[in-house]
């Protein structure tokens, strides 16, 4: 199973952006994207270092708040 995390440009250099989710920065490739029209504040899926969609702020949100579920319901299990 292959899993992509939504992040949020933060700064974009080149090919290359600094991204932010839930507190978390990291740097990525915008390279898969290089056709796309990205700019600071936007939402992208990030899969192994590489911006791979573009997708709407909301689309980041609905996906963190499953992530979020799917945590805390790990979390009961464990300590069940």
């Amino acid at each position: 199973m292959c899993l992509a995390i939504p992040m949020q440009i933060k700064e974009i250099n080149g090919f290359n952006a600094r991204c932010e989710a839930k507190g978390v920065e990291r740097d990525v490739s915008l390279f898969l994207l290089q056709d796309a029209d990205l700019r600071a504040g936007d939402y992208v899926l990030i899969h192994v270092g590489y911006a791979i969609q573009k997708i709407a702020e909301s689309h980041a949100r609905s996906a963190w708040e499953l992530f979020d579920e799917i945590l805390a319901a790990q979390a009961e299990s464990d300590n069940a």
